[in-house]
């Protein structure tokens, strides 16, 4: 099932998109609290994608691909590298990324976001299925130059529009060996398979919610493959995923 937010005619809401039908039926709610679709389908071409979730943290995992941290010339962290991403950089599908004055290097991340179904604390890794509501595209957008001046990460991935996500999230899926790429301009730069991650997204989420409390909505970022590299203004990134399908996101002048 494929489950997305969208605004038609100024109203927002939830609901299940059949790409096939190119037809998207509204929710009565969000789909944490059950799904139950409500009126009849409108068209997908009428209504506006917008992020699928308003998560309430960003929870992002670095250099959990070899050969991506390899690439970074960094040793592989012996527990996952968490950090925060803001919530106020959050990105719709379609939506522009701006390229911000302070950097002279922003570079795409293709990464497979997982979106959490109910509060989840202290889960095991057996258990973390039951608290995955599903899995979308994230690309994790990042001021590659600030993140060596800074050494942290929080400026240079936190820049209003540098976390695009979507277009849905799809809920019947296995995610341990998909497909996983980021084209620009038409152009492959990442290509890759999940099967790579040194850590199952089963086992992130345990490690997660042994640090913090992950609530209906978050978002769980799990790290990107080798291939990163630089954007510039007016140049198309898509992140495409087995199974989700394609993120597409602009880059445009402040």
């Amino acid at each position: 099932m494929k489950i997305a937010r969208f605004e038609f005619r100024g109203h927002v809401a939830y609901g299940i998109v059949d790409p096939g039908k190119g037809e998207i039926q509204e929710l009565d709610g969000p789909p944490f609290e059950g799904i139950r679709p409500t009126g009849a389908p409108r068209p997908l071409a009428d209504v506006r994608l917008l992020a699928p979730v308003v998560p309430s943290k960003i929870v992002s995992i670095g250099l959990i691909y070899k050969d991506h941290a390899r690439e970074m010339g960094k040793a592989i962290p012996e527990e996952p590298l968490i950090f925060l991403k803001a919530p106020s950089a959050l990105n719709h599908p379609g939506g522009d990324v701006v390229y911000p004055r302070a950097s002279r290097r922003v570079d795409h991340e293709a990464e497979l976001a997982v979106v959490i179904g109910r509060k989840a604390k202290d889960v095991s890794e057996r258990e973390a299925r039951s608290v995955i509501l599903g899995y979308t595209c994230f690309n994790d957008v990042t001021a590659r130059d600030l993140q060596a001046k800074d050494v942290q990460y929080a400026r240079a991935k936190g820049f209003d529009t540098f976390g695009p996500v979507g277009p849905w999230v799809e809920t019947d899926l296995d995610p341990s060996a998909l497909s996983i790429r980021c084209l620009v301009n038409g152009q492959a730069r990442q290509d890759s398979n999940t099967r790579e991650m040194g850590k199952s997204v089963f086992a992130l989420v345990e490690h997660i919610s042994h640090v913090m409390t992950l609530y209906p909505g978050d978002i769980i970022a799990t790290g990107t493959p080798p291939g990163v590299g630089p954007v510039k203004v007016g140049d198309v990134m898509t992140v495409e995923i087995e199974g989700i399908g394609s993120l597409t996101n602009r880059v445009v002048a402040p």
